[in-house]
C-alpha cells in the first residue's frame, strides 16, 4: 500500500472569512489586522483605506487581490501601506477564526480521521488507509487520491464557505510543498517520479525548513533550485551547514521524508543536549564550551523553526564529573524562535549555576510551546507600540 499524505491549507484564511461576511469587498485588496474603528455619529464600523493607518502593527493576512501588490502576511502596516494605499484594513475577529477552523477540521475527520493539527487554518492527513486513495486508472495510477483530495475540499466547502488547496504525496515534505502550487483552491497529486519535473525546479525555499538565512547562504553558493540543492554532495553540505542540518537539506532535496501523521498534542518542549568525549574544564576549556553551547542553541533555534514553534521558556541542563545533574529555567516575556534571543535567556540561566566542577554534559531546552500561527495571530491582535526589543546576544559563557 503506497504511503499517501494531504496537507490541507485554507486559502488566505482569515482574509477570506472576513470576504465570507462582506461580499460586496471581493475582488478588492483586503487586509487584515487592524482594530475596529467606530464613527461618531452612526455608531457603524468603519473600515479605513491603509494610506491613513498610522502605527507599529502587522498584517495577519491579505486577500489575493492585496497580495498581488506585494502585501503579504507579517509585514507592518506602514510597509504595506507604501505597497497597497488603496487597501482595505479590517480587524481581525479572532472567535471567528478559531470557529470556523474547528468546522473544517470537523469536516474533514468525517472522511478521514487521522489528522495532524498544525495551527489554525492548516491540517496533515494520512489518507493511505481511506476508502478509495489507493484506486487507480489506466491512465492516473493517483486517480483515488486526486478524487479524494476533490472530495475534501467540497466537504470544506460545504461546512464553511471557504476554499483551500491540498498537496498529496507520499510524505509531509512534499505535501507542504504541493499544497501551495495551485492556490487558491487547487489540488496537486505527487508521487517520486513527478520530483525531478515538478520539485527540483523550484526554489530552494519553497523547502519547509530552509529559512531566509539559510536562503542567503545557499544563493552565495550558487545554490537557488532544489534541483541544485539535491545535486550538492551531503559532504560538503555537511561542511558548510554541520552534520544534522546539511544531511537534513540532502534528505529534503530528494523529496525524502518519513514522519508520521501525529494526531497527538504537541510537544512540550524542544531540546538539544550533547556528552562530552571527555568533561571539560569550565576554564580551561572555555572556548570550546563556549562553541558548543551557542551551537546547541542554534539547532534548538533551527527545530523550532523547522517545526512552525515558538517558546517562552528557555532551559539549560548541565551533568558535572560527579554525574549530578542541574537544570535552571527562565521565562521570556514574549515568545522566540530566534537563536540570538535563546542565547541570551541560556546564557542567564548559566550564571545561576554554580561552575566547580568540570562538565560532561550540556543541553538547551525551549518550552512553553506555541505555534507559529496562533503566535502571527497574537502578535496581529497586540496594540501598536506594544513591540518590545530581542535580547542582546549573551557576550560569554562565563564570566
Amino acid at each position: 500500500m503506497r504511503r499517501l499524505i494531504a496537507h490541507l491549507d485554507m486559502d488566505a484564511f482569515y482574509a477570506s472569512v472576513e470576504l465570507l461576511r462582506r461580499p460586496d469587498l471581493r475582488g478588492l485588496p483586503v487586509v487584515v489586522g487592524g482594530r475596529r474603528r467606530v464613527a461618531a455619529d452612526t455608531g457603524v464600523a468603519e473600515f479605513p483605506r491603509l494610506r491613513d493607518y498610522v502605527g507599529r502593527g502587522v498584517a495577519t493576512t491579505a486577500s489575493y487581490e492585496a497580495r498581488a501588490l506585494g502585501v503579504h502576511s507579517a509585514m507592518g502596516l506602514m510597509k504595506a501601506a507604501a505597497l497597497a494605499p488603496d487597501a482595505l484594513l479590517l480587524p481581525a475577529d479572532f472567535d471567528e477564526y478559531r470557529r470556523q477552523s474547528h468546522n473544517f477540521k470537523a469536516a474533514v475527520a468525517a472522511l478521514a480521521p487521522v489528522i495532524e493539527d498544525r495551527g489554525i487554518d492548516e491540517i496533515y492527513i494520512d489518507l493511505t488507509e481511506v476508502p478509495g486513495a489507493q484506486d487507480m486508472t489506466p491512465d492516473d495510477r493517483l486517480a483515488g487520491a486526486r478524487a479524494l483530495a476533490h472530495r475534501l475540499q467540497a466537504a470544506v466547502r460545504e461546512a464553511t464557505g471557504l476554499s483551500c488547496s491540498i498537496g498529496v504525496t507520499p510524505n509531509k515534505l512534499l505535501s507542504k510543498i504541493g499544497s501551495d502550487l495551485k492556490k487558491p483552491g487547487g489540488v496537486t497529486v505527487l508521487d517520486e517520479a513527478d520530483i525531478a519535473s515538478r520539485i527540483w525546479p523550484l526554489p530552494v525555499g519553497r523547502i519547509n525548513g530552509i529559512g531566509p538565512k539559510a536562503r542567503e547562504r545557499l544563493d552565495g553558493m550558487g545554490i537557488r533550485t532544489i534541483g541544485e540543492l539535491a545535486a550538492a554532495e551531503p559532504a560538503w553540505l555537511i561542511a558548510r551547514f554541520g552534520k544534522s542540518t546539511g544531511q537534513w537539506m540532502h534528505e529534503a532535496a530528494h523529496g525524502r521524508d518519513d514522519r508520521p501523521v501525529v494526531t497527538e498534542r504537541d510537544p512540550k518542549s524542544v531540546s538539544r543536549e550533547t556528552t562530552f568525549e571527555r568533561d571539560l574544564h569550565v576554564r580551561q576549556d572555555r572556548s570550546r564550551l563556549t562553541e558548543i553551547f551557542t551551537g546547541l542553541c542554534e539547532k534548538v533555534a533551527s527545530d523550532l523553526t523547522r517545526h512552525h514553534l515558538v517558546g517562552r521558556t528557555i532551559g539549560i541542563k548541565l551533568r558535572f564529573d560527579d554525574f549530578r545533574t542541574v537544570t535552571r529555567d527562565l521565562t521570556l516575556e514574549a515568545y522566540t524562535a530566534d537563536a540570538q534571543a535563546i542565547r541570551a535567556a541560556a546564557g542567564q540561566c548559566l550564571k545561576r549555576i554554580p561552575l566547580t566542577r568540570r562538565i560532561r554534559l550540556l543541553g538547551v531546552r525551549v518550552g512553553t510551546l506555541l505555534s507559529a500561527d496562533e503566535h502571527a495571530l497574537l502578535q496581529a491582535g497586540r496594540p501598536a507600540g506594544t513591540e518590545r526589543d530581542t535580547l542582546p546576544l549573551f557576550p560569554d559563557l562565563i564570566d
